[in-house]
């Protein structure tokens, strides 16, 4: 009797056969399926990458430009974009009939506009410190200025707290250009016009950065400023050891930010300063003419130098001050 097979016997081992065949056929599909999905997922990411690499080089390719030719020669900078700063004989510009030569590379290096920035014509150099001189101090106390403001819209609610941060937030949204005359108009009442004062004043008190950092300053726990104030902390202990070591993220993004917009600016000194000893670089570059084209590639250069630095040094605040909740990083 054991060594015949029984019907039922034979009948289960043909559905144990037809179960693992299912199986297989199952797994396999599974497979195909993953290595389907998986390909083209892998080439979303190669296609994304591409694309960001594309507008990434033609944004890059401005700086690229003015760097490289910042060490042309003078006669080659001249025969490559002379046409588009021709004039007339009657002063205005003349039609380009010809195609402007892009290069990117120069016949050969020269450092003479660096030479002559540097060493032979100490304008460039007043300048360029005169736009330090501008800019630190509106950085340094704007962000003194707006954590101070932006620790009492977080911790403290009532109508007019909502109504003087609503304000705050009219005067970020309106361009520079609307608030110009009558920051003007205050600055001749104060009898600062014409002085470094005029630009500092307003960059001071510029509502940008206590929006951020209120922003910021909301999300940190209450349970942490509670247990600060069970261990005897007073107001100004919360604020200078909870709220700006949390907040250390936000502050160097509102740095930044606060750098490099004032670090460009040209309406303000235009307008504010009538002084041209006291005008920043920005305003010094819309000036340059014709035969100062190499020199204004060099100048450029320069110029681009400090806002560089401070995002590269600083993207890691950057981003992390983007990503900060509430004490803890997403």
């Amino acid at each position: 009797m054991s060594g015949k097979r029984t019907p039922m016997r034979a009948a289960g081992r043909r559905n144990s056969g037809i179960r693992g065949h299912s199986a297989l056929a199952r797994s396999t599909h599974r497979r195909s399926t993953y290595k389907h999905r998986k390909f083209w997922s892998v080439f979303r990411i190669a296609v994304a990458t591409l694309i960001a690499a594309g507008f990434a080089i033609l944004f890059l390719m401005p700086i690229i430009l003015t760097i490289t030719n910042s060490f042309m020669s003078a006669s080659e900078i001249s025969a490559n974009y002379g046409s588009v700063f021709a004039t007339s004989e009657s002063g205005g510009k003349v039609y380009i009939s010809e195609k402007v030569n892009l290069k990117f590379i120069p016949d050969m290096v020269s450092f003479s506009q660096y030479i002559t920035v540097l060493f032979k014509s100490p304008d460039y150099l007043l300048k360029f410190w005169n736009s330090v001189i501008l800019v630190g101090p509106i950085v340094v106390f704007q962000l003194l200025t707006a954590s101070l403001a932006s620790y009492g819209f977080a911790r403290y609610t009532g109508k007019l707290r909502q109504i003087v941060f609503f304000s705050y937030i009219i005067l970020m949204l309106m361009p520079y250009q609307v608030t110009l005359v009558p920051n003007y108009l205050v600055s001749d009442w104060l009898n600062i016009l014409d002085s470094y004062w005029a630009i500092w004043l307003p960059g001071i008190f510029s509502p940008f950065a206590v929006y951020l950092l209120t922003k910021f300053m909301k999300r940190i726990p209450h349970s942490v400023v509670e247990a600060a104030q069970i261990d005897g902390a007073g107001e100004w202990q919360i604020y200078r050891r909870i709220c700006l070591p949390l907040c250390k993220g936000a502050l160097c993004s509102a740095a930044i930010l606060v750098f490099i917009d004032y670090w460009n600016m040209v309406e303000q000194p235009l307008i504010l300063l009538t002084d041209t000893e006291t005008h920043p670089l920005s305003v010094f570059l819309s000036k340059i003419n014709k035969g100062e084209i190499g020199l204004a590639f060099a100048v450029a250069t320069i110029y681009m130098v400090p806002s560089l630095l401070v995002f590269l040094y600083g993207e890691e605040y950057l981003v992390d001050g983007i990503t900060y909740q509430g004490g803890i990083k997403g």
